[in-house]
């Protein structure tokens, strides 16, 4: 049986965070010291975010312009995914913004990126219930919240995305048997051993933190962007 596998978007593949930064600044007209801090209350109240999101709701299309942290490490999921026939799913609760929806703004930030043809899913509950429903082996995401709720009702395992260093969430996650990565290249390492590990062994029993060592050095094809034809029918 082929992989299974969810990613979530913003925090994971796409930088909202300095996005939401640069939207502050182009909406209330001056600079958000920390963009860690744009939900507190030591940069900005709850009257400027809801602002900032109504400045983001106006813009037409705005989700297409975020920047992607490792663009050739989404170029190489495609081509694992193609290789391997893993089943890849990508998901957001993006709210939506101006222009097209925000699906189809996710679509194309991802065939940008060169992950080709994606399935995107916009789902705003539990990410355990979708882990449940699409049957997921595992899901990469950059909330605590959600990789948690992903493990504790549903087979499924979980990745957390932590692209700084927070020792509390490390250790409440790896406490819960979620493996925890710096970036995108490596989560794709796990990906890769979890499927040698899987065919035999899917279950609660399997945790991550059990087997997970974090590599020290990531390696890219040579050409991470090429896309192979599909065969064609004679």
């Amino acid at each position: 049986m082929s992989l299974r596998i969810a990613f979530d978007i913003d925090g994971v593949l796409a930088d909202f965070r300095s996005a939401f930064h640069d939207a502050a600044r182009q909406c209330l007209r001056r600079d958000v010291v920390d963009v860690d801090d744009l939900k507190s209350a030591g940069a900005l109240a709850d009257e400027d975010v809801k602002r900032v999101w109504e400045h983001v709701a106006r813009a037409t299309n705005w989700w297409m312009e975020l920047a992607p942290y490792e663009p050739d490490q989404i170029a190489r999921l495609y081509e694992l995914t193609r290789a391997a026939g893993w089943e890849v799913f990508f998901l957001t609760n993006r709210p939506r913004s101006s222009g097209d929806s925000v699906q189809f703004q996710t679509q194309r930030w991802l065939e940008r990126q060169g992950f080709y043809l994606p399935a995107v899913l916009t789902v705003p509950g539990s990410r355990g219930d979708i882990a449940n429903g699409l049957r997921l082996d595992l899901v990469v995401d950059d909330l605590v919240l959600n990789c948690v709720e992903v493990v504790s009702a549903s087979p499924a395992k979980a990745l957390l995305m932590q692209r700084d260093v927070n020792i509390s969430a490390t250790r409440h996650a790896t406490d819960r048997g979620i493996g925890v990565v710096p970036s995108l290249a490596g989560a794709l390492r796990v990906v890769q051993e979890l499927d040698s590990l899987l065919p035999g062994r899917r279950g609660r029993f399997l945790r991550l933190s059990d087997w997970f060592r974090p590599s020290t050095a990531d390696t890219l094809p040579h050409s991470p962007r090429i896309v192979r034809p599909l065969p064609t029918k004679e």
